[in-house]
Parts: C-alpha cells; structure tokens; sequence
C-alpha cells in the first residue's frame, strides 16, 4: 500500500532528512477528528494533482479547517495592480450625501469585525482539472454597512457597485459598424437591500496576516455566502446608484444559462451567478489493513453553502442505498465549510466508486449531474453537482 504525501511534505522532506521525515511522518499531522493513526490514505484514480495555489483535498485535514496560504486559490480577469498601501484610496460616491475619500489607515481606523467564511469560484468542479477553488478563512475589516450609513444613501438608490482597480480594454459589437473599444475596471454589484443585510465586509487580513497582493491587498470586499466573483479584489470604488450596474463580469460573463422544463417547452433562463449553492464532496478515502479479501473503508469530506442550515450529509457506495455520514459537530460556523465522515465497512478489493450529497434544513438535496438543474443547464459557472469519486482498493 502507498502512503500519499502532500507537496507541503514533500518539500519538507527534503530539509528533514531520512530520520526526520520518519519522525514527522509518524505524527497525526493530516487526521480529522473521526480518523484513527493506522488509517492510511486512498488515491483517488484518474485525478491530476494539484497545482500551486490549490487545496489538496487528499491531505485537507480538521487542524487546517482555515486553510493555509499555500493552498489559497486566485483567479483575475483582468490584470493584477500593485497598489502601495501609502498610495492608496478607496471612494465613496453616487448616490450619497457625503462623498468619501479614504486611505487605509483610515478604514483600519474604523470600527474591527471578523467574518469566517468559505470562498468558492463559481466554477470550481466544472471539470477534474478545477476542483480545488475553494478555501476557508478568517477575514478580518470593516462591515459595509455602516460606512455606506456614513455617507448617507440618497432618494433613489437601488443598488451597489464595487469596482477594482484591475481594468482592461473590452470590445462591445466586435467587427460591426459599431464596434466600440473602452478600457473598463472589473465591477461587480449588490441590490441596495443586499449591501445592507448581508454582513459585507471591506476586509484587509486573511487568517490574521495582511492580504496578499494576489489575494486583493490591500482591500477586498467579502460577501459571505457568495461565490469568489462577487468579492471584488483590489477594492478601489464603492457606487451608490439609481440604476442597475451591467458590467462584463454583472451582465455577459458569470451568468448562468438553464433551461426550464414548462410543459412541453424548454425555456432558458440566464442568471448572473450570485448566492453559493449547496455543495458537498469527498475529500480523502482511508483503509485499514485487508482481510480475507476486504478492507475497512472510511471516507471524509466537507459540505457548504450559502449560510442556510445544513440538516445532513449522505453517502452511496457502488450505487447502493444512501447512508448518513456523520457531521462533525466542530467547528460548525454559518458560512464555512463542514467536515463529515462515514465508515463503510468492509470492502472486497478492486475499483469502488462513492459519491456524497448535502441536504439543508429547507429540504434541498445536492443534485446529481443527471438532474434537470445540473443537465440542463449550458454554462460551467455554479458547478455543484454530485461528483462521484472512485478508488482502488488493493490486497
């Protein structure tokens, strides 16, 4: 059987030396709360392993519930500005009485919150080459609504935009008559009414450290429950409007198109991608040593979504009956992840496959892949179908 080690390790290794590498390997170092010391980890078959900037799930562990920074995701779409701290500004303007003009030091002045939450790329789990996206933290700022309290929203306002300082030339009517060039910065928007009650955050630390530049230092706004797209990097404006904000990123790009089964008639609907869905996965498959052909399997994961309760978790083997894994009753935080587990018995050995499905408290169950939401829908953004996971269990 082969002991899987994470790139972290295997860097390590090489400044440990052979009697320390056995040292370090002997310790619990990647053990959930429900995971013994003699379990010993199952590679996943046919999944590339993951890049930098990635979470392994085959090593993600319950002591590392807020994930490192070397396992922090980023995607931009536009450039990645370096802003000096000492030079940077962020504006408050639109529809408000009193226009703002402030420096870091000046929201660092502010009033201090905390918000743990998870942040998932919209389209993480589209395909096995993007399925680490995601990650858990503490991000530490200022909340929104207070500061936007501040500046006095005026008669009118309907919505809420926030624009980086990341921007790039875009093409609208490309190759016609009208083409039209304009160099525009990456916006995104919130109703009025969500700016206001979702506990927003204009957040400058990450796990207790400053942010990093690829992260959105030095200020990024954090929507918990919303997927990566809507938490702006590189904060530079906030937008006070009286009309609805259509940017590349609001209105053509990250907007999910599904069909609707009316009748006898499929209607496609397109929504921009917003609230988080109810997603679970299988992190890592564990075995202990096998018997008269079968092996105890054990397997761990974690579920999210957008805040709203989770009642469960289940788990199919082979595409037998669903059984109920067990969630971890700590940490248990509104908008983070959860760990589960489930021990599945004895298995013969040979190729298995499992598969896990979150449940909330209104009912919702995780679709699978052939469910009409997740079949019919044509874009890969909002990617939270059941991803079934298979494995190899060895004599």
């Amino acid at each position: 059987m082969t002991v899987l080690l994470n790139r972290r390790a295997m860097l390590q290794s090489s400044a440990l030396g052979a009697g320390g590498l056995m040292a370090w390997m002997s310790q619990p170092e990647f053990a959930f709360a429900e995971q013994a010391g003699d379990e010993e980890l199952v590679p996943f078959l046919d999944m590339p392993r993951p890049g930098p900037n990635r979470l392994d799930w085959e090593t993600l562990s319950a002591d590392e519930w807020l994930t490192p920074q070397d396992q922090v995701f980023n995607v931009q779409h536009y450039n990645t500005p370096t802003i000096k701290p000492e030079d940077y500004k962020l504006e408050v303007m639109g529809l408000v009485k009193k226009p703002m003009s402030l420096t870091i030091n000046d929201i660092k002045a502010l009033p201090k919150q905390d918000q743990l939450m998870t942040l998932e790329c919209s389209g993480n789990g589209s395909s096995k080459g993007f399925m680490n996206a995601v990650y858990n933290s503490k991000w530490t700022g200022t909340p929104l609504k207070p500061l936007l309290e501040e500046a006095g929203i005026q008669p009118g306002a309907i919505e809420v935009a926030f624009i980086g300082y990341d921007h790039q030339e875009e093409v609208l009517r490309k190759g016609t008559p009208r083409e039209l060039k304009f160099d525009v910065a990456f916006g995104r928007s919130l109703s009025l009414k969500d700016a206001l009650e979702l506990n927003a955050l204009l957040a400058y630390e990450r796990n207790g450290q400053p942010l990093e530049g690829r992260n959105g230092a030095p200020l990024r706004l954090i929507v918990p429950g919303w997927y990566g797209i809507a938490n702006v990097k590189w904060l530079r404006r906030i937008e006070v409007r009286d009309r609805r904000y259509m940017g590349r990123y609001m209105a053509r790009d990250y907007v999910t198109v599904r069909a609707e089964k009316r009748g006898e008639e499929l209607v496609h609907v397109e929504t921009s991608v917003g609230r988080m869905n109810l997603k679970s996965i299988i992190a890592r498959v564990t075995r202990k040593p096998a018997v008269d052909g079968k092996a105890p399997l054990k397997a761990y994961g974690a579920v999210w979504n957008d805040g709203t309760p989770i009642k469960s978790v289940e788990v199919k083997l082979d595409g037998g009956e669903w059984q109920e894994a067990k969630l971890a009753a700590e940490p248990n935080e509104k908008f983070c992840w959860r760990f589960f587990s489930i021990d599945l018995g004895p298995v013969p050995v040979g190729k298995h496959t499992l598969v896990s499905r979150g449940i909330d408290a209104t009912g919702r169950i995780q679709p699978a892949a052939t469910d009409d939401e997740i079949a019919l829908k044509k874009t890969y953004w909002e990617a939270y179908a059941q991803w079934p996971r298979e494995v190899e269990v060895t004599a």
